[in-house]
């Protein structure tokens, strides 16, 4: 095992496919000369001079075009990364993402559609008004996209690549708060499956359903809640479509109590579709209603802390 940070791992899982495959290529707004060769988000170092201009590929301002172009560049074999600087921005391309990307595999008759748009969204501070939206809920209702938001630098490097080889779009969700985080990454290849949760920490009496960095305010909270005893058990949900509805449903009729945690609104949020999968499959396990613990809906971002995860697991134990 070695130590990276979340961006340096997901610098050394694109690295690594661009070595092994010469049709993957990088694209993006100052991802190459801009912000001291790091590009927006740090994952950038060392790119630009590895595989020149020619696979890494700096673009104007038009996240239409960028991920418009890709879609065209997928559809003739190629396997394009997309960084969109934020995932905000991911509202000017909506049509490229929904049509061109999910839809394209139907409207070519099952031809390949490889793509992966890394999109950076979340804040880490309080009301915080632009440049911090938590919109992977915008996308759940595209038909075939598969959405994930890992929380770990191990995850990242193992679900990018798995992102990179998979055949059909990828929309690679990066919490801004995760990139400077550092964990233990396993030495050589290594894939992540992308429709699987995990169990960061095992429990017995109530289930914290989570993802990206909400993850780590999750385990914050069950350390806290060990002082009285009270044994969280915490899922990394990883992959928001497809959800990983054994793992939800393992988990939830083993403590009888869910409590369900993310930093987008309550509205529209992620969180609504795992609370349908736990009522529609698991309904009579329940010892007590779900709960969802969110940002509420309000313009500003104001992410939960691990207080409200702790008052959430309270009242659902009574």
């Amino acid at each position: 095992m070695k130590t990276l940070t979340y961006a340096e791992a997901i610098n050394e899982a694109m690295k690594e496919e661009m070595r092994a495959d010469e049709n993957v290529f990088f694209i993006g707004e100052d991802i190459g000369v801009y912000h001291q060769g790091k590009g927006p988000s740090g994952a950038s170092i060392g790119m630009l001079e590895e595989f020149g201009p020619e696979r890494v590929i700096e673009t104007p301002i038009e996240e239409s075009a960028i991920v418009g172009g890709s879609a065209g560049a997928a559809l003739c074999g190629m396997r394009p990364v997309i960084e969109i600087m934020h995932s905000e921005f991911l509202c000017h391309c909506f049509e490229h993402v929904f049509y061109g990307g999910t839809k394209g595999a139907v409207m070519t008759d099952g031809h390949a559609f490889p793509m992966v748009i890394r999109a950076p969204y979340g804040g880490k501070t309080n009301g915080q008004l632009v440049q911090d939206e938590n919109n992977e809920g915008w996308f759940n209702a595209a038909p075939g996209l598969k959405i994930v938001a890992p929380s770990t630098p191990e995850d990242a490097k193992g679900m990018m690549k798995a992102a990179i080889r998979d055949d059909y779009p990828v929309l690679f969700m990066e919490h801004k708060g995760l990139y400077k985080e550092k964990g233990e990454v396993p030495e050589g290849d290594y894939v992540i499956p992308l429709n699987k949760a995990d169990v960061k920490l095992e429990g017995e009496d109530v289930t914290v359903l989570t993802y990206g960095r909400m993850v780590h305010v999750a385990l914050e909270a069950a350390e806290n809640l060990k002082k009285d005893n009270i044994s969280v058990e915490v899922v990394d949900l990883r992959s928001l479509s497809p959800l990983d509805e054994d793992t939800i449903l393992d988990s939830v009729r083993k403590t009888k109590r869910a409590v369900i945690l993310h930093e987008a609104r309550r509205s529209g949020g992620i969180g609504g579709e795992v609370a349908a999968v736990i009522a529609e499959n698991a309904f009579a396990d329940l010892k007590a209603p779900v709960l969802r613990v969110t940002c509420p809906n309000v313009p500003a971002n104001f992410p939960p802390t691990a207080d409200d995860v702790i008052t959430a697991v309270r009242k659902v134990l009574g």
